[in-house]
């Protein structure tokens, strides 16, 4: 069962990453991919941050 819970949260945060990029590329004109790349990459200087359960 832990396999499966830990594969929903990966999909889950996936797609939480995927509409916070979506949104922003709305509002700044950037690209969803580039903000994907950034929003996922461990160097952010927010990543002691985590999102909202």
């Amino acid at each position: 069962m832990k396999i499966k819970a830990s594969v929903k949260n990966e999909q889950l945060k996936a797609r939480i990453i995927r509409s916070i990029a979506s949104s922003t590329a709305i509002e700044t004109g950037q690209s969803i991919k580039s903000l994907e790349t950034t929003l996922k990459s461990k160097s952010s200087k927010f990543q002691h941050l985590s999102l909202a359960n």
